[in-house]
């Protein structure tokens, strides 16, 4: 059994690799190391995908996915790399898919590296990127990072090239439709199919991993949570919205949902962690897509959307390593969307407002950049927008400080690293 079941998946393996791939932004580890490639990210995000394509650039391999439960009815490890080994024409490269699945598998990790496998694996959950790897795998791993089709993705994958006026229009699509790649590559019903993906990674990813019982309770947070996207919440608040369960529950719940990249929280800045840690957090979700799909009010709302796909674009550049993400909030409850820090400097503050053409929304915009400069000396103050663009002074109370205005498709198309 375990011998046919590696025989279906190399002829699926076989059909991925035939089908066009839109090459992805996170910059595959070049080089012939015996680093532990581990490629981390949600489901369906194309991480498997891209790996199959990546490494078949480079030589043989071979693949085994563990999100089959016809493999995991077995626990004979030993029989699946010995089917893989032989049907593969026993490659030295292994690909080894949704890893998580597998009971303690950073014992089979290891013992395959010290049998002289070079080993690449995907997994759909963050806790493998955090606590799994740095304890099991210390030094010996190169993390990568994929989210769904980032903006640039997503027009290299409608062709090209494009005139501003189409980049715009593309933009507002995306905002709506999101990045997940199977939909549009294949031509799927986007809302059907994200559908169907959030209640799988609710179940598979979150219910089944943790052991929840009542799954009710699960969904009932994760759906509280979609309809919050990009507003501030807390584990009260979060607990006093599900009927008043405990705030220690909705917390844990939530936990597990930021675990299987379906949501994340982006913390309040200070420069004292004490307040971070207390403070409310605003909430995102991984992919725009998953939003206008199972919420019930964000389709029509466009500001909330430019704002979670700026916002998961600032979370892949952080789970990548490359800056912390952070909202800033005043004693007057002004706010400014996004604090980027990168070591110990803040060194963007951005505002996403679709119009801020009237003089009245842009002097709340304003305001909240240059108080917010003030308290963290960052003086690149920038507002996304849906097409306005240019620079302005704006001076407050005896400030002055200089601030861009630039299209948010503009920036999301440019790479930032």
């Amino acid at each position: 059994m375990v011998k046919d079941v590696v025989i279906s998946q190399m002829r699926e393996a076989e059909r991925k690799l035939a089908e066009a791939y839109v090459p992805r932004d996170v910059g595959w580890p070049a080089g012939n190391d015996d680093m532990i490639r581990v490629v981390i990210g949600p489901r369906r995000a194309g991480k498997s995908f891209m790996a199959l394509h990546e490494m078949k650039r480079t030589g043989p391999f071979g693949y085994l996915n563990f999100d089959d439960e016809r493999l995991l009815a077995t626990n004979d490890f030993d029989a699946m790399i010995a089917a893989l080994v032989e049907a593969w024409g026993h490659p030295e490269r292994l690909l080894l898919d949704e890893i998580q699945n597998v009971p303690d598998w950073e014992l089979l990790v290891n013992r395959l590296q010290r049998q002289g496998f070079r080993l690449t694996l995907t997994g759909s959950n963050a806790h493998l990127l955090s606590s799994e790897l740095a304890t099991h795998l210390t030094g010996r791993h190169i993390p990568i990072v994929l989210f769904p089709f980032s903006f640039r993705e997503f027009a290299a994958s409608r062709g090209g090239p494009f005139t501003d006026a189409e980049m715009a229009e593309l933009f507002r699509t995306y905002v709506e439709s999101g990045g997940y790649p199977e939909p549009l590559m294949k031509g799927l019903s986007a809302r059907d199919y994200l559908s169907t993906l959030f209640n799988s990674i609710l179940y598979k990813d979150v219910v089944v991993r943790h052991g929840i019982r009542i799954h009710g309770a699960i969904e009932d947070v994760a759906r509280v949570l979609i309809n919050s996207c990009s507003q501030r919440y807390s584990n009260n608040s979060l607990a006093d919205a599900l009927g008043g369960i405990n705030p220690r529950t909705a917390a844990r719940y939530a936990g597990y949902l930021e675990e299987a990249f379906l949501h994340f929280p982006v913390r309040r800045f200070s420069f004292k962690y004490a307040v971070q840690a207390k403070a409310p957090r605003k909430a995102y979700f991984i992919d725009n897509g998953l939003v206008t799909a199972n919420s019930m009010m964000f389709s029509a709302n466009r500001g909330a959307l430019y704002e979670n796909a700026v916002a998961c674009e600032l979370k892949a550049r952080e789970m990548a390593g490359r800056i912390q993400l952070f909202y800033w909030q005043g004693s007057d409850q002004r706010e400014v969307d996004f604090v980027v820090k990168e070591g110990r400097q803040v060194t963007s503050l951005i505002q996403v407002c679709v119009d801020p053409s009237s003089p009245k929304v842009f002097d709340r915009e304003a305001r909240a950049l240059l108080k917010a400069s003030r308290e963290t000396g960052c003086t690149d103050l920038l507002i996304l927008t849906d097409s306005l663009s240019g620079e302005t002074d704006f001076s407050w109370y005896g400030d002055t400080a200089r601030i861009r205005m630039l299209p948010a498709w503009r920036w999301l198309s440019e790479k930032h690293w």
